[in-house]
């Protein structure tokens, strides 16, 4: 439940940034449509070694190797800190390339004002991870929960400070974003180095140093996890850019609709989150049985889950897409299209359940490889190309020669449904198959 809660807060921050760009205008959030997964994508690309501190951490947990799962924490942090610099010249060099993505001249511009910020500042959101993974993946969850209220609430005030009373605008919501993961590094270190709790059990406050040959066995993990996600993401990058360039109305509203059905996303990552602590223990403990049944269960509860709110969202699509549409001429096509689309993305949600579910228990086991080449092979060869065939008609679109049937932002939309039900598929007969069950241990 904690971590179901937490990731939950993820979701009210994501609509709390929503709801304040929207306040700047609806290019604005078009400006964020269009690159808000490519951010994410690059962030999680590198971020793969902090996250795989959860599945080091839960096994050397399991296996009652204290010491281990404390210096998980700390060297992937060190890790973050290496990363760091590449993510400072990759935000300094959006502004040469992001104007020539094909976006209009007003997106653009707005686009390359919030990029340099967040990805120079996405090193703090690294090391903050490493530490929540720690504290996830050794079931002190509920030290994660309250280090990410704080985060969250700091990213409401930081957000209302820079954006609108200091005038930054959209580069204030990068800007707060950094300062409330700031706070959360503070808080999250400090506890690890000074509960006398985690000194007496973990040694905190003694594995703390950077040992290179410990970091290496968190790569081995965690690039596929992070080439995995990334996969997603830039492959919801180019979706959202696709939306944006049939016009800034679908890019807007599916903005609005892809935060909107994060109330279905983000906590079902808490419940996904618990089968990747919960069989990483248990392989730790030698339980390989057990490790399958409770992540049976978590799969079955994560589709469960994100599957039935989404259709509780799309329900309640009148009433909650106005939030976003602000009081433009537009704001009329935004509902409109908005609510016509949350109906797609429920069904989208009930397979993204059933592959969330199965990936994060692989990720308990050490199993991560198969994600990644499986997500690589569907994004290139199904998800990107029918998306572009869906959505422009013959002779239009990014690539002219690969429009189709011109069904616009709802076509784009199904081949999205398409695509995550291959991968539900995909995972779910892994998971099946029991292959997992003869790896080695990551500790």
């Amino acid at each position: 439940m904690p971590l179901f809660l937490n990731s939950s807060l993820q979701a009210a921050l994501n609509l709390t940034d929503t709801w304040f760009i929207a306040r700047i205008s609806p290019v604005a959030l078009a400006a964020i449509a269009a690159i808000h997964w490519i951010i994410l994508g690059v962030i999680l690309l590198s971020g793969g070694v902090a996250i795989a501190v959860q599945t080091f951490a839960a096994q050397s947990f399991g296996a009652g190797r204290y010491r281990r799962a404390s210096a998980a924490a700390w060297n992937g942090a060190w890790a973050a800190v290496l990363i760091a610099p590449l993510l400072v010249a990759l935000g300094w060099s959006g502004a040469l390339w992001l104007p020539h993505i094909g976006l209009e001249p007003a997106v653009a511009t707005l686009a390359v004002e919030y990029w340099w910020p967040r990805c120079a500042g996405a090193g703090l959101g690294l090391i903050l991870w490493s530490a929540n993974s720690f504290f996830n993946g050794t079931s002190q969850v509920r030290v994660t929960l309250l280090i990410n209220l704080v985060v969250t609430a700091s990213n409401a005030l930081f957000n209302e400070l820079l954006m609108f009373r200091l005038d930054w605008g959209i580069a204030g919501a990068a800007w707060a974003t950094n300062l409330a993961q700031a706070v959360g590094i503070v808080l999250a270190f400090g506890w690890l180095l000074w509960s006398p709790r985690l000194r007496a059990r973990y040694a905190t406050h003694l594995t703390w140093r950077f040992r290179p040959r410990l970091v290496w066995p968190l790569v081995v993990i965690g690039l596929p996890i992070g080439l995995s996600i990334s996969f997603d993401l830039l492959g919801l990058a180019a979706f959202q850019l696709i939306m944006t360039r049939v016009g800034i109305i679908e890019g807007a509203a599916t903005q609005v609709v892809m935060m909107l059905t994060s109330i279905a996303f983000m906590p079902g990552i808490g419940l996904c989150m618990a089968g990747t602590t919960l069989v990483g223990q248990s392989i730790g403990a030698g339980s390989r049985l057990w490790a399958w049944r409770v992540g049976s269960r978590v799969i079955l509860l994560s589709t469960l889950y994100m599957g039935g709110v989404g259709f509780l969202i799309a329900l309640g699509g009148p009433v909650m897409v106005p939030w976003f549409a602000g009081d433009g001429p537009d704001a009329e096509r935004l509902i409109a299209l908005g609510c016509a689309l949350l109906w797609i993305a429920a069904c989208y949600q009930l397979f993204d359940g059933a592959q969330l579910g199965c990936s994060f228990c692989l990720r308990g086991a050490g199993d991560t490889r198969f994600l990644a080449v499986v997500l690589f092979v569907l994004v290139w060869t199904v998800y990107l190309p029918l998306t572009h065939w869906l959505t422009f008609a013959p002779g239009t679109g990014i690539v002219p020669w690969l429009g189709g049937l011109g069904a616009g932002a709802a076509g784009g939309w199904w081949a999205a449904v398409v695509y995550v039900g291959l991968l539900a598929v995909a995972y779910l007969w892994r998971w099946r198959s029991g292959r997992w069950m003869r790896r080695p241990t990551a500790r």
